[in-house]
């Protein structure tokens, strides 16, 4: 039933915004923002070291998630996820903890041992960042893969809490923001969507 699996990507984009998520999900909206070329790019152009296992997919039933993982790293005897980011700020978002915990909790599941540690490596400042997966990141995903596994399409998502989300983003065409604010008033309450009505 693979297709009733959570692609561990979507975590992110659900982190983001369940609104993006929704149009991505039942729509099909990738759109072609910047970053989204970008990635794919860095990912097609993946380069192999030292201990490095390059892109492994893995499925879990019993945890409703499936995805690819970047890197796989043996390091001081033990395997380290790595999600690759482009982050011209230097830093990563909670969506990517969230995202990166999800593969952790994939590679438990494939390996069935402890995966108490991933990494994020962010490409524009060639950083590799060490996460600890804790309890609350766990949590944080079994409560999203619930909540995504029982979207309908019929039942859109608010708009997100922080408009300057949507400045970038691939869906904003589609989803509509300001246009919601003004003609749904009720869908922009406690959003800071309220003053572009």
């Amino acid at each position: 039933m693979t297709d009733d699996l959570v692609n561990v990507a979507d975590l992110n984009q659900y982190s983001y915004c369940s609104r993006r998520y929704w149009y991505l999900h039942f729509y099909d909206t990738q759109g072609r923002n910047y970053e989204r070329i970008e990635g794919k790019t860095k990912h097609e152009n993946k380069s192999t070291r030292g201990d490095w296992v390059n892109e492994l997919y893995l499925e879990s039933e019993e945890l409703g998630l499936k995805g690819k993982v970047d890197v796989l790293d043996l390091e001081d005897d033990k395997i380290v996820p790595i999600e690759r980011k482009r982050a011209e700020s230097g830093d990563f978002y909670k969506s990517d903890e969230v995202q990166l915990a999800g593969y952790c909790m994939l590679l438990e599941d494939y390996l069935e041992e402890p995966v108490r540690e991933g990494a994020i490596y962010l490409y524009e400042t060639d950083q590799r960042m060490h996460i600890p997966i804790t309890q609350q990141h766990r949590e944080t995903v079994r409560e999203q893969v619930e909540a995504m596994r029982s979207m309908t399409a019929d039942v859109v998502p608010p708009l997100t809490d922080n408009p300057k989300k949507c400045e970038k983003c691939s869906t904003r065409a589609y989803c509509m923001p300001e246009e919601t604010a003004i003609l749904e008033p009720h869908r922009a309450e406690n959003t800071g969507w309220e003053d572009h009505q």
